[in-house]
């Protein structure tokens, strides 16, 4: 092999990264049915490609003329990039841009047998026959414009990276956020659960003629509640077909989904504050005493303040935050996540709603 200058692998790196591009591009586009800006970034770029071949070139410098031996060190080179690459992006982000769980033989999901034989093959063809041209092409260059090249290439694609990983951040926040905000959620429906319980708990020990009473308010409530709901339901589907009448954009109708998931966990909180508020006035008095405790008001309170701030950073999610975490979905459909499983479900439902 050449002995080539720093600038020269670096175009390299690009032109191998370009390829990757439009292969993986084309191959997602083809099973998607319609056109998917493939990767991490925004621009014709896959870097896990570029970085396979110059790993591939230089792990197999020394046996150039020997196809086998060119399989066996590029798949070993290539396969321990990738896992690198897919272990370290995950802990980042918490996200994995590429899953092979479903894979027969693979390992922790970022490797597999199938990929790892797909990058011997790679190596074959990169080292014997694609990279002859490319290394003719690279090396007829001046060296003055190859410098040049590099130069602007790497600042572009620096630049490129800074946005989608700012994007990527984006996403892990929110995931974060909707995963914080499920378990405070169901953390705050089950103590309430509880405290409900044991209060009924108290009506049935002191008058059952309390304990009806208390039964028909509550169930006058929840039926408010449930028409309230009928309503607010009925309200979303008829704004929605309202503005799928008048041929919304596809970004409207994104963060219109993004709203109502936002209105019906408001409903939810909301629902709950009410009914902690109905607790906290209760105020019948009995033989017994107070019908509700000190420390079971103070509780109640704590609830009321935790459902103030599950709405303050409801309130903090926004529509730029999700558009960006839409633009990162598209371009990774395959993404998984072992922590944000439900989160991540719930935003890809959001952008397969609105197709």
């Amino acid at each position: 092999m050449h002995a080539y200058y720093l600038t020269q692998w670096i175009l390299f790196f690009f032109i191998y990264s370009f390829i990757g591009w439009v292969w993986e591009s084309c191959y997602v586009s083809a099973r998607k049915h319609q056109w998917v800006n493939r990767g991490f970034l925004h621009g014709p770029m896959l870097p896990i490609y570029g970085s396979g071949a110059l790993v591939i070139l230089i792990s197999t410098i020394g046996v150039r003329e020997n196809p086998w031996l060119i399989f066996l060190f590029g798949m070993l080179a290539a396969t321990v990039l990738e896992y690198i690459t897919g272990a370290v992006m995950e802990k980042m982000f918490h996200v994995r841009y590429w899953d092979y769980s479903r894979q027969k033989l693979n390992l922790n999901g970022y490797i597999c047998v199938s990929s790892s034989l797909c990058w011997g093959v790679f190596s074959v063809l990169l080292v014997r026959t694609v990279h002859i041209p490319v290394e003719r092409a690279v090396l007829n260059i001046p060296l003055f414009i190859t410098d040049g090249a590099a130069l602007v290439l790497t600042v572009i694609m620096s630049v490129d990276l800074t946005q989608s990983f700012n994007e990527a951040m984006d996403l892990k926040q929110v995931l974060t956020q909707l995963e914080e905000s499920k378990e405070q959620i169901g953390k705050m429906q089950e103590k309430l659960r509880c405290a409900s319980e044991a209060i009924l708990a108290d009506y049935k020990r002191r008058s059952d003629e309390l304990l009806t009473d208390y039964r028909k308010r509550m169930e006058g409530i929840l039926a408010d509640y449930r028409m309230r709901s009928d309503r607010l339901a009925a309200d979303c589907r008829t704004r929605t077909a309202e503005l799928v009448e008048k041929n919304r954009s596809r970004r409207e109708r994104y963060l219109e989904q993004v709203d109502m998931k936002r209105a019906q966990k408001r409903l939810q909180l909301e629902e709950l504050a009410e009914r902690i508020e109905v607790l906290l006035k209760e105020e019948i008095p009995s033989k017994a005493g107070s019908l509700i405790s000190e420390a079971k008001r103070e509780e109640l309170k704590k609830f009321r303040n935790s459902i103030a701030g599950e709405f303050g950073r409801m309130s903090s999610r926004t529509d730029k935050i999700y558009l960006h975490i839409a633009s990162q979905l598209k371009r990774n459909p395959t993404a998984a996540s072992k922590k944000f499983a439900k989160a991540l479900e719930e935003l890809k439902d959001t952008l397969e709603n609105i197709k």
